[in-house]
């Protein structure tokens, strides 16, 4: 019995051996978990024995438990490299299609040929889909689904809105004949200018400036004529209602704006007036737009006119200078992918060239009930068991998930100290097992030489 007791004791101590040498192999590995073998005694006795005296049968290997305590973080310079504080992993599948999930907390990303996120096995990370706004439009791992950076460039948006305003001088000077006499070439024929650059359906940039003129304080005091050009071009300022108290100006006899202002300098009416309280240009045609955009396109100019009272947004009339206090446009260029910001919330946005930014997924993670009844796979990868109950799926951030950071990476929660430490331990253990099963042999045989 003896020989059987030290020989448990050798099989315990050469696990012990094999738990602990296996942690110090591991101490550089990203998202390694430690793992404790867990010993129990033997101890076997009949319905009539004497339990007094019994001693034992040796000891057993109970468990080899993983140990899921957070691993400290490495920061480094790719963004696709996630790291979780907290409770969570991350969940993958190698192929697009398949069902078959695996969990890890390593999270050395890249990308893969087709600009999918990756780990170095090739396995495809899950992330919830989201809506425009950034919020998950489902959180159930059924639906998470493999993250794909786009490869397409942002796509461009026309110009439909100029906020434009102002302070035109209250005292600027009357040019004789003016607005009639207006010829965007000769700056002696209006007061001020200025430009912003707009954009046609296809992306491509152009120059849309703005003319003011000031009318006859005699005939029409506080009043200013606008005309509007396009890459040099004049176009028309359109009047909805067919009106024709527009003012004229230049050969041509271009369409302009009217904008007309109290003795107090606040803005209190304009020509052609429409009912969202902006001025809206005339379709810039082929004549402007010759590269196969959308020749109907109009761009309203808001002046966000409120005829009751003063207004922050609109422009002004006092005793100073010219100047433009905002001049914004809703158009986009075509956009180039520039970079990636994942949130801690684990939300994927892509910015793009043209200063626009989409959200993609969200990055999923997932728990379970009891994490060391996870089954190890390799690679730094468990499965779900039985034991370890169902995945429960959730956002990073919320409830008990913990959160994700970009940009850095979990280290393993080995402690090289305290694992070397344990291997002298279990060293000396080795050695007295042997020991003892040497002096069991040595015992044997002076029985067998009794005469």
């Amino acid at each position: 019995m003896s020989f059987n007791i030290a020989l448990s004791g050798l099989n315990a101590a050469q696990k012990d051996l094999d738990v602990t040498s296996n942690n110090i192999a591991n101490v550089n590995t990203t998202g390694f978990k430690e793992s404790r073998a867990e010993f129990v005694d033997v101890y076997a006795a009949s319905l009539l024995a004497s339990g007094n005296t019994k001693v034992g049968d040796g000891v057993l290997t109970a468990d080899v438990a993983q140990q899921f305590s957070q691993g400290s973080i490495k920061f480094t310079n790719n963004a696709l490299d996630l790291a979780i504080t907290g409770n969570g992993f991350f969940a993958t599948v190698p192929e697009i299609d398949s069902l078959e999930k695996s969990y890890t907390r390593a999270g050395e990303f890249k990308l893969n040929k087709d600009n999918f996120i990756v780990n170095s096995q090739g396995g495809h990370l899950l992330g919830f889909p989201v809506n425009p706004d950034g919020t998950s439009a489902s959180v159930s791992l059924s639906t998470a689904k493999p993250v794909r950076i786009p490869t397409a460039s942002g796509a461009p948006k026309q110009t439909a809105e100029v906020d434009l305003r102002m302070n035109l001088p209250a005292g600027a000077s009357y040019i004789a004949g003016a607005p009639a006499n207006f010829d965007k070439s000769d700056t002696l024929t209006f007061n001020h200018s200025t430009s912003v650059t707009v954009f046609d359906s296809l992306g491509e940039s152009h120059v849309m400036t703005y003319y003011f003129v000031k009318q006859n304080p005699a005939t029409d005091p506080n009043k200013w004529a606008m005309f509007a050009a396009v890459d040099g071009k004049m176009v028309d300022i359109q009047d909805p209602a067919g009106g024709s108290t527009n003012p004229r100006g230049g050969a041509t006899n271009i369409v302009g704006a009217e904008l007309e202002f109290n003795n107090a300098g606040d803005f209190i009416n304009q020509i052609p007036t429409l009912a969202e309280g902006g001025i809206t240009t005339v379709p810039l045609g082929n004549t402007v737009l010759s590269n196969g955009a959308d020749a109907a396109q109009t761009i309203k100019i808001d002046f966000n006119l409120d005829p009751t009272s003063p207004n922050a947004n609109e422009p002004t009339q006092f005793a100073s200078n010219f100047e433009v206090t905002s001049l914004k446009q809703d158009g986009l260029a075509v956009g180039r992918l520039t970079g990636l910001d994942i949130g801690k919330d684990g939300l994927v946005r892509a910015t793009y060239s043209n200063g626009t930014s989409s959200p993609l997924a969200r990055i999923a993670l997932v728990n379970f009930p009891n994490e060391q009844g996870l089954t190890q796979v390799g690679n730094s990868g468990w499965k779900e068991s039985i034991t370890s109950g169902a995945a429960l799926a959730g956002e990073a951030g919320s409830g008990t998930f913990g959160g994700i950071n970009s940009s850095a990476l979990e280290q393993s929660n080995v402690n090289l100290t305290t694992e070397l430490i344990d291997l002298i331990s279990a060293q000396r253990n080795f050695q007295a097992n042997s020991r003892a099963l040497e002096v069991d042999n040595q015992l044997n045989n002076t029985i067998l030489q009794i005469r």
